[in-house]
This record gives C-alpha cells, structure tokens and sequence, in this order.
C-alpha cells in the first residue's frame, strides 16, 4: 500500500505540484473520493476548491459503454462514432441526458448549497481523483471542463497503472500521478483506508476553502458563500500548547451558539475525515468548531503519547484556555468531541477541577482510559457507540455506571467502531449536533 488514506494521497500528489503555484489555478475534485485529495492540492497551491460534478451518458442497453457525458452549465459532450454504430435514437439520447442531468443538479445542490461554481474560463484547472482506474469518469471530467473554457488542463491522481497517460491524451494537457505500478486491479488495493467519503465531508472540504476564492488574483465569485455564512470566521489558527505549537482548523458560524473542540482518535489528526463530517454537521446547527492536532508529528510518532491520556486532556485544556483569548469565539461557550482514545481526553479534561465545558460528546469512544476520572465529570455526557462493536460498547456500559453527571449512551444500529457503514456517521453528527445544540 502507498497511501494511509485519501488525506496522504492528497499531500503526497501535491508534492509534485508546486510548480503550478502562481499560474491562476483552480483544483476540482471528482466527488466523492477524489475530494479529499484534491483539498490537499488546494492547500498547498493555495488555490480555490470546487467539484467537477459529470455523469456519464451510458448506450440504452448497453450502459457501461459510454456515448457521451455531461457537466454543469448544460455543457455536453457525445461520442459521434459510438452513437452511430449503436444507432441511439435522438429520443434515447435525450432520455438519457434528462435522466442523469437530474442526478447531476441534485449532487450540486447537495454538496454546494446555494454557493455558485468556480468561473475556470481561461484559467488552469487541476482535475483530481483518488484514483485512475479504467478513467473514463476523468476522461469525461477532462472533456467538460475543457467545453466550459479552461485554458489548460491538468489531470492529478495518486495512483493510475503503468501506461496511463495513453489513454488521457488530447483530453488533459499535462498529467501528474505520485505512482503508476505495474500490477493493478483496483485503486482500493493502494490504500490503508480506502472507505466510502461521506458526503458530509465532501461538504466540508468544500466550505473550508471557500474563501481562497476571493484572495488576490481570483474572481470574487469563484465559490462564494451563502448570506447565512457572511461575517463567519473559518481559518487555518497555531496554537500554543506548553512549549510546542500545532496547527488546527477553527470555524464559527454566523451568530455561532458555542463552539466544539475536537479530540482526535490514535493515530489520527485534524484532517480525520470523519471528523470534518461530524464537523460539518455541527456547522449547520450553528456550532462552531476547532480541529486541531492534540500532538506534533514528531510527538506522535512515540506511541507512548498516543495514549497518554493525562497529556493529551492537558493539550485539550490549553487549546480550550487559547479559544478562551480569542476575540469572538472567546466568548462563546465550548464543548468537547472525543472520538475513540481522544474520548479519553475529552472526559478526562471535562474532569478537571475548574472546567467550564459544556458538554461532552464521544465517539467510540475509551472512556475506560480515563476511568478514575469519571466520577468527577460534571459536564452532560453523550456516549455514542457502534451496535456492531461489542467490545467497545462494553467499556461504555461499564463507564456509564460511573458517570454522575447527567449522561446518555446511544448505539447506532450496525455501526462498527469506525462508523463507515452508509448512514452511521451521518446519524453521529445528527445526535452530536441535538446534543451540544440543547446544552451549549
């Protein structure tokens, strides 16, 4: 494997990148998976995100070979000698566009919201996915943004099998991949952690670059926000902690009701995607949040820290007293997110003589790491576990008895430990959400 997942893949590929830096560049991911990756490539050209939304337009009894594609601004592009030896009616034709245009718009809508796409007309477009396999989703990507006016076209994925670039030209006119094996069956096979992105993270990749549309240099409606997100703070933040320094993620809402500080898993950091969705959500009821990396790179790699729990409560306590001096979301009342050992860490922190957090939510959590400290969380605690991960939820029924404070344990249905089953993680953020909504 090349890839821990698709938060690595992104910044590896970005590496080979840099030199587009300056050159009036827009990334598109390809949703979902594509756009993780591509939101390291934003990053680090400091350029605006958006989504190259496509569908494939699939020969009636035949679906899987492709006569044409369509994208957004009713742009569309057909496959003259495949229609012709198929003989596709110009009724099917049109079925077909209807039918997957309805799809196209209602994805838009979903991951965009009332936010307008990026204008790439004569401007370098760097199209990203997770992956090349047979390409036709990228070719087809290629395709319509070349109809919508890119000046050039940049075609980046992590991983594509040896010989590739044959099947991409004419369609992209440079091509950057980190790896290209000889041996290919499925892009899944190159990564550690190759489950589905939720759309929820989707959503909050996109929010989280929104701004970088309107630096210098860019059209101020590239990806402009909705009125509801005018005046909201959404910034990448340093933040002290003891002798060391680490990087996060604060986002406050418009009239923000609190604000909620995420305490990563084991070897997980501020880019857990599933905490950017579980994020998103929140910013949707109105919550603000901080993700940030509770230990540096070189911190973490002593295993010893990752289950430090006093350590990593004590590094959850200082970024709260930090947010605290922050003019705006310094006065906002702040709840603690702990997912799996960070669970721990929220708990333990919650704990503290003095504490003044709010609420605590955690995730499959080890609330068994900060046992002795139970008792004395005084904070409404809500303790949500997979139905399909006994051994965890074992440890917070024996934790739940040990809680004095107001507190619930709920299980989502089906749901293993890392709740990447289709509605789980969408059902975690809905309870945290009503949970910090209530309390803060």
């Amino acid at each position: 494997m090349y890839f821990t997942d698709r938060t690595d893949a992104g910044r590896q590929l970005a590496e080979l990148l840099t030199d587009l830096q300056g050159r009036d560049v827009v990334v598109l991911g390809l949703p979902r998976g594509g756009v993780p990756v591509a939101a390291e490539v934003a990053d680090t050209l400091g350029a605006p995100l958006d989504i190259c939304l496509v569908r494939k337009l699939g020969v009636p009894f035949q679906p899987e070979l492709a006569m044409g594609a369509i994208g957004e601004d009713g742009v569309r592009v057909l496959n003259d000698e495949v229609i012709a030896q198929t003989g596709v009616s110009d009724r099917d034709l049109a079925e077909a566009e209807r039918r997957e245009r309805a799809v196209l718009e209602e994805r838009a809508r979903r991951y965009r919201g009332a936010r307008e796409r990026a204008d790439i007309t004569g401007r370098t477009v760097v199209v990203v996915d997770d992956g090349f396999a047979t390409g036709a989703t990228a070719l087809a990507a290629c395709q319509v943004v070349r109809a919508r006016g890119a000046a050039r076209i940049v075609l980046a994925v992590p991983v594509a099998p040896r010989g590739w670039t044959t099947r991409v030209a004419g369609a992209a006119d440079e091509t950057y991949c980190v790896r290209e094996p000889v041996t290919f069956y499925a892009i899944g096979q190159f990564y550690q952690d190759f489950s589905q992105t939720p759309d929820e993270e989707v959503v909050a990749r996109l929010r989280v670059r929104r701004g970088a549309a309107d630096a210098p240099g860019h059209g101020a409606g590239d990806t402009a926000g909705t009125e509801e997100d005018a005046g909201a703070e959404d910034t990448e933040v340093r933040i002290p902690l003891g002798g060391t320094e680490v990087g996060g993620h604060l986002t406050v809402p418009e009239r923000a009701r609190g604000v909620v500080l995420f305490a990563h898993g084991s070897g997980s950091s501020r880019h857990s995607p599933r905490n950017r969705a579980v994020a998103a959500t929140l910013h949707r009821a109105g919550l603000g949040t901080l993700l940030f990396d509770l230990l540096t790179e070189d911190e973490a790699a002593d295993r010893a820290n990752v289950f430090d729990t006093p350590l990593l409560a004590e590094r959850l306590r200082q970024a709260a007293d930090w947010l605290a001096e922050r003019p705006g979301a310094g006065t906002l009342p702040t709840g603690y997110f702990g997912a799996s050992t960070g669970a721990a860490a929220a708990l333990w922190a919650a704990a503290e003589p003095g504490s003044t957090v709010g609420a605590v939510v955690s995730r499959g959590g080890r609330p068994d790491l900060a046992d002795a400290r139970l008792p004395e969380v005084t904070a409404p605690t809500l303790l949500i576990v997979g139905g399909a991960d006994p051994l965890v939820l074992d440890l917070n029924r024996q934790a739940e008895r040990r809680l004095r404070c107001e507190h619930r344990l709920v299980t989502v249905p089906g749901a293993g430990h890392l709740f990447e089953e289709p509605g789980t993680l969408e059902r975690v953020g809905e309870l945290a959400a009503d949970w910090f909504a209530d309390r803060l």
